[in-house]
Parts: structure tokens; C-alpha cells; sequence
């Protein structure tokens, strides 16, 4: 485990995966969901090179087939420290014999962390080193503690958008795959999402076209946070299905899933990212505590 820390926040992260295990706030007050495993193990896993379901856990490229998890592989390997001091850190992972098996590129990937204050700044960067263009998907998967306070309920807190907007819903189909449909997600006034349990009873809400900054909070609440993700196209919103799970994940992604029944060629997937022979990509969002 490495720790990082400023005067307003302490960060903690697991070197497998390069997880986020804790945000603290100052005076103690936890907002990242702790993995209690009767509802979901995990707390910030990282997604690449894909997000998502692949169908039938297999995508082709160049003629040949491949088989690779939900949500890649990065969560599953252990990083290494490249770059730390007090209040920042660096991770990386690179191609090995073992990923190019699941994974037929040469790559560099890092993830940073670093705190600004009561901001928590994460980036994302990639660097083809192969001698071919490098296919992708990319994306966070934070879950936040709900309720952050005592006296809350889930159900007194919502998503708030930066401003008036229009969000439109990706469906998925009852395999957790793109169903190809969408649909207009309406909010309450243009900028408020409600939370609810059965919000979550077919699965992710995934939005496109929605303001890149939202809040977490309760009204007359003291506590929540501010997520920005200036680049990334979609907001997947999730728990664990069918429970009444203390917490929400708040997702950026680059990328969506595999379509239903579709085994994806990993070239013309229309929303991965492409990146040229030795060229480097990067994006990054951020979390704000209050």
C-alpha cells in the first residue's frame, strides 16, 4: 500500500491495480466505499484496456481471436512505483509475454494521483509502443459512501449537474451488454438525478451528452463530492444491483461495452480510442471533497 497526503486529505493506494483504497478528509471522515464484500468487493478499480462486457469475453483483431475479463485486465496486476513524494504518485505497467497473449499490443500505461488541496487529481496515461496502431478502452470505477453523514439516508442524496442539460441514456440489454438503443434521461429541474436503490435494478445507468462536472450530495447536507471528467464521454452510475447498497459509483468512461451478441473487432469498435505507433494519450478527472 502507498499513501499520499496534503493538510486536507489523505489518499491510499493498493499497487495491484493501482486501486484508490481510501480518501480521507482531515477530520477522518472516509468517502470512498470501504469493498465490504457483502456488496461489493471492490472500491476504485481501474478499466483497461477495455470497459465493460466483451461478448462471450472474446474480441477479434487482425483475423484473430482473443479472450479477455470484464473490464481488462489493469485491475488485476500489480503496478509498479515509477514516481512518489508527499503529496503525489506515480504507478506504471507495461506489456508482458502474459498480457500480449489477451492484449496483441506493446504499451506503457501509468496512473497518477495527485492532491491539490481538497481536490484528488487522477490521470490516465497511455503510450503505444508498438509498431501498430494501439486500440483501447479507458475509464474510473469510484464508489462513494452514501450516506456520508449521520442523520442521512441513500435516499436524501442526488447527482447534481453543473449546469442544465439534456443526458442521453445508453440501454443495455439484460446481458449487461449495448443494446442499441438510447433514450432521453430526464432530471429533475435540467440538473438533478435523484438517487434511488432500484435505480440499479437492470444494472449501470449510462449517460452520454451530460455536463462533465457533477455533485454528490444531501440537501442540508455538510458532505459530498465534485467529480470532473472534462474528457470523458460517458458517466456510467451503478451499485450492485437489487440491494440496498451504502454507496454509488460515480464512472468516467472513454468507452462502452461490447454490443449484444456482437463479438467486437477491436479496429472498428467506433468509440475506443485509436493511438498511433509511439504516440502517447492522456486524460484524467477529479475528485473534490466537502
Amino acid at each position: 500500500m502507498q499513501t499520499i497526503r496534503n493538510s486536507a486529505m489523505t489518499v491510499t493506494i493498493d499497487e495491484l491495480g493501482a486501486q484508490l483504497m481510501s480518501i480521507t478528509a482531515a477530520d477522518g471522515t472516509e468517502y470512498l466505499w470501504n469493498g465490504d464484500p457483502a456488496y461489493w468487493t471492490g472500491r476504485a478499480p481501474i478499466l483497461f484496456p477495455y470497459v465493460g462486457r466483451l461478448t462471450n469475453e472474446r474480441y477479434t483483431y487482425g483475423g484473430k481471436e482473443y479472450q479477455m475479463g470484464r473490464h481488462g485486465f489493469a485491475k488485476l496486476t500489480e503496478f509498479t512505483v515509477v514516481n512518489t513524494g508527499r503529496d503525489h504518485i506515480t504507478l506504471h505497467i507495461e506489456d508482458t509475454a502474459e498480457t500480449r497473449k489477451i492484449y496483441p499490443f506493446a504499451f506503457h500505461f501509468d496512473v497518477s494521483y495527485v492532491l491539490e488541496g481538497n481536490t484528488l487529481v487522477v490521470v490516465y496515461a497511455t503510450e503505444n509502443m508498438d509498431k501498430k496502431t494501439m486500440f483501447f478502452g479507458l475509464g474510473g470505477h469510484p464508489g462513494f459512501r452514501v450516506p456520508l453523514e449521520e442523520g442521512k439516508e441513500f435516499t436524501d442524496y442526488r447527482l447534481t449537474f453543473a449546469e442544465p442539460c439534456q443526458p442521453w441514456q445508453v440501454l443495455m440489454s439484460d446481458a449487461c451488454m449495448i443494446s442499441g438503443h438510447e433514450a432521453p434521461y430526464p432530471l429533475v429541474n435540467g440538473v438533478d438525478l435523484p438517487l434511488r436503490h432500484d435505480l440499479f435494478n437492470r444494472d449501470a445507468i449510462i449517460l452520454k451528452n451530460f455536463t462533465r462536472r457533477l455533485t454528490l450530495s444531501a440537501g442540508e447536507g455538510t458532505r459530498g463530492i465534485t467529480l470532473d471528467c472534462p474528457k470523458m464521454r460517458y458517466m456510467g452510475v451503478w451499485h450492485m444491483p437489487k440491494t440496498d447498497a451504502p454507496y454509488v459509483c460515480l464512472e468516467p468512461w472513454v468507452s462502452l461495452p461490447s454490443r449484444e451478441g456482437v463479438v467486437e473487432d477491436l479496429s472498428q469498435q467506433f468509440d475506443l480510442i485509436s493511438l498511433a505507433p509511439r504516440q502517447r494519450y492522456e486524460n484524467r478527472w477529479t475528485v473534490t471533497i466537502f
